[in-house]
């Protein structure tokens, strides 16, 4: 078996109008498809991230709350790969959004820094 390409990565959000903003709005990504399912009572949104990925979002009502910070269990964080790292630094600062520090990867000596979505989901932009 070779698994070479990720298909998509599913993110279930607390507020669904504010996560379509954030992701489509401010990160900049397009929308492939947007559906309300009556039967579940949430929004399924398809974003496109190149031409192998996308980001599905998931709109649920009162999901539970993420258990910890970046090491609990499960997903830790989702990194977008920054040909420009200051300046996407400086769009995010311009829109509002908080970005931390850049640091340095000890094994790579690429430069990273790290945001947070509506629902403090970790991204990342590495170098």
């Amino acid at each position: 078996m070779k698994l070479n390409t990720i298909h998509h990565i599913a993110i279930i959000v607390s507020d669904y109008e504010k996560s379509r903003d954030f992701y489509v709005n401010k990160l900049g990504f397009s929308v492939i498809r947007e559906n309300y399912r009556p039967v579940r009572d949430d929004w399924k949104l398809d974003l496109r991230i190149n031409e192998t990925t996308e980001l599905e979002i998931f709109g649920v009502k009162n999901p539970p709350k993420r258990v910890t910070g970046p090491e609990a269990a499960g997903l830790r964080h989702l990194a977008f790969y920054a040909e420009d790292l200051d300046g996407m630094i400086a769009e995010l600062t311009e829109m509002g959004i908080e970005v931390e520090p850049v640091r340095v990867d000890e094994f790579t000596g690429k430069r990273m820094t790290f945001f947070a979505d509506p629902d403090g989901l970790p991204l990342e932009l590495h170098e």
